[in-house]
Formats: structure tokens, C-alpha cells, sequence
């Protein structure tokens, strides 16, 4: 052995001169890439679910420049004086609705909102096509009439589909079916109003009407988050659009035309119609409590 390879076994000696990893070593390793990948993985279901979230409120912006367009071609009104539909959906004018945004699915013959009746968060049905009209959910999307068959034999667009849901005091003439002063006093009938900003016309929803917030302060809270199977329109709580679709909250259009996302505690304080009361008991002003609101809600902000 020469004066180099016998300097090097003094320096490095045999039980550490070695080539191959220990299972310690292989554990550690395994142990590390795993955790990387798990945020990784983490990671990017987030960025997916906000990529997803800016979709959705791309849609809703969408639709407030083809309901803009045909209010301003109504006067800013969302009837006319003989109740028929600015968007000239193919009911006729007879109808009491506005079809505020049905009719726009073919407006003028065009079919410019197909691309978006749905959140990209909610774009199954809960049964196969055939299977009729149905109740949507957090994760899934309502549909209307009783199948293709009955878009055949009923005018465009009775059979359809989405994922959000139109607000009724904005989206029908409530005078025409319950001819009631205190209804009279509660719809908007024109964009020409303060907070317009504050005012809901379309959102993320189990249900194509958001009919919920109808009385002074709105109904109580779901007792649960949406479940796909169980139908929004059942129960005490018909609150079709407090569901968890967007990490706490749901995206709305409002009557100035923008879009945001809206924390589900929120939903209590917004200007849902003339006489709506925006302090009222699901409120902070109002003075709920963290503990009063169902266990699947307590953990989300406070308004």
C-alpha cells in the first residue's frame, strides 16, 4: 500500500466508507418526498378551487352586461307597462316574469349564455338526464322542467339548467301573482336606487330562485350544508344560497352589476328587498351570537 492509500483508510475509515443509504436513511427520504408531495398536492386542490372561484365570478359578470344591456334597453326597468319580458324570451308577453335571466339564453336568437349557467364548482346533476326536474347542492347543479322531451313540446328555454340561483324581487312581478301592498312595497322594479351595491340579483345557489329572503330579516340557517340528495326547497330553512361552494362563501352579481364573493354569515345583512332589514337578528347589530348559528357556520366571519 503506498503513502496515499494508507493516508486515505486513516482519514476514512472503513464502517463510513461506504456507497449504499442505510433504511434509516431510505425512511427519512421516503418520509421527506411524501410531505412534500402532500403539499404539493394541497397546494394545487387550492389553486384549482380559486382558479375555479374566478370562473364562476367571470360567469356572474358576464351575465350583469346581458342583463344590463336589456334593462337599458327597457328604460332601466326590469318590466315594461304591460308586464312583458325586456330579454323577449320565447313565453310570450303575457308572462308576469321578467325571465331576467332565462330569457337571455336565446336573446335575439343567439344563444349567448350557454357557456355559463353553470359555477365550475357545480356543474353535475344529482340524477341521470332523465330523471327529471331536480333540487341542486353545494357541489351540484338543479335542473328544471322534466327532461329533454319537454324542450320539444315547450318554447326555449322551458327546459334548463344552472347553478345559480335569480333573485325573486328582482326577477319576477310578484304583483301580478299576490296582488298585496306589502309585496308591492318590498320589489325593485328599476336600477335607478341607492346601494345598489348592496342589493343581490345573481348567485351561487341549489336552487334556480333565491326566494329565501322574502321576509323582513330572512329565515333561519340551513342546518346543514347542502347535501346533493336532500332537496333545498324542504324544510324550515329555505335558504337555497348559504351553501360552502367557495371556502366560506358564494359569489354574487349585484344590481350596480359587480361581482364579489359573499361570506355566507353575510347573506343576513345584504338589501334583499325595499323593506329588508339589514340588522336583523342573524346579524352582529342584531346581536347573534358565534354559538347561535348551526355547528357547520359557527367557524365562518362574522358580519
Amino acid at each position: 500500500m503506498n503513502c496515499k492509500s494508507a493516508l486515505l483508510c486513516l482519514a476514512f475509515p472503513a464502517r463510513i466508507r461506504r456507497t449504499a443509504f442505510t433504511l434509516v436513511e431510505l425512511l427519512v427520504v421516503i418520509t421527506v418526498i411524501a410531505l412534500l408531495m402532500a403539499i404539493l398536492v394541497s397546494t394545487l386542490q387550492r389553486v384549482r378551487k380559486q382558479a375555479r372561484a374566478m370562473v364562476c365570478q367571470t360567469n356572474l359578470k358576464q351575465w350583469g352586461t346581458l342583463m344590463a344591456m336589456s334593462v337599458s334597453d327597457n328604460g332601466g326597468h326590469f318590466w315594461d307597462p304591460d308586464w312583458k319580458t325586456p330579454m323577449r324570451a320565447a313565453y310570450g308577453g303575457g308572462m308576469a316574469t321578467t325571465r331576467m335571466w332565462w330569457g337571455l339564453w336565446e336573446l335575439d336568437g343567439r344563444r349567448e349564455a350557454e357557456g355559463i349557467v353553470c359555477c365550475p364548482m357545480a356543474t353535475k346533476f344529482v340524477a341521470p338526464m332523465e330523471s327529471g326536474a331536480q333540487s341542486g347542492g353545494t357541489f351540484a347543479a338543479w335542473r328544471s322542467s322534466s327532461g329533454p322531451e319537454a324542450a320539444k313540446s315547450k318554447p326555449y328555454p322551458y327546459y334548463f339548467y344552472g347553478s345559480y340561483g335569480l333573485s325573486s324581487h328582482v326577477g319576477w312581478n310578484w304583483t301580478v301573482h299576490v296582488p298585496d301592498e306589502s309585496v308591492e312595497k318590498r320589489i325593485w322594479r328599476t336600477v335607478d336606487v341607492r346601494g345598489r351595491d348592496r342589493i343581490p340579483v345573481l348567485l351561487d345557489s341549489g336552487s334556480e330562485w333565491c326566494v329565501s329572503y322574502w321576509d323582513s330579516f330572512g329565515p333561519s340557517p340551513p342546518e346543514c350544508d347542502a347535501i346533493p340528495t336532500l332537496l333545498v326547497r324542504q324544510g324550515k330553512s329555505h335558504n337555497s344560497v348559504c351553501i360552502n361552494r367557495h371556502n366560506g362563501g358564494v359569489n354574487a352579481l349585484f344590481l350596480d352589476w359587480s361581482v364579489r364573493k359573499v361570506g355566507l354569515k353575510e347573506l343576513w345583512t345584504l338589501k334583499w328587498h325595499r323593506l329588508f332589514n339589514t340588522a336583523g337578528p342573524w346579524t352582529k347589530a342584531g346581536g347573534v351570537q358565534p354559538e347561535d348559528w348551526p355547528e357547520w357556520m359557527q367557524k365562518f366571519k362574522e358580519y
